[in-house]
């Protein structure tokens, strides 16, 4: 198997298979002793998207003071009942 100039490598499918990794699994390295492994990225460890980012970092900024009652009928407009 050959490295590209961008770093990537095809893992064969068979071994994709048996390894159980999906597209989109997230996976890290290991090195130890000069040998490199690779393995399932543990739970905790994955990587936040952008939008996951984005959202984190607005989170607790808004001074918005309604309640989501108030902003949900602001949504719906007036009632039947309200003429």
């Amino acid at each position: 198997m050959r490295i590209t100039a961008k770093g990537q490598v095809t893992i064969p499918q068979d071994v994709r298979e048996r390894a159980g990794l999906m597209p989109g699994t997230d996976v890290e390295f290991e090195i130890e002793g000069g040998v490199v492994r690779r393995v399932k990225a543990r739970a905790g460890g994955r990587r936040r998207t952008r939008g996951q980012k984005l959202v984190d970092s607005l989170r607790g900024r808004g001074d918005f003071k309604m309640t989501t009652d108030e902003i949900v009928a602001l949504m719906r407009g007036p009632s039947a009942d309200e003429g």
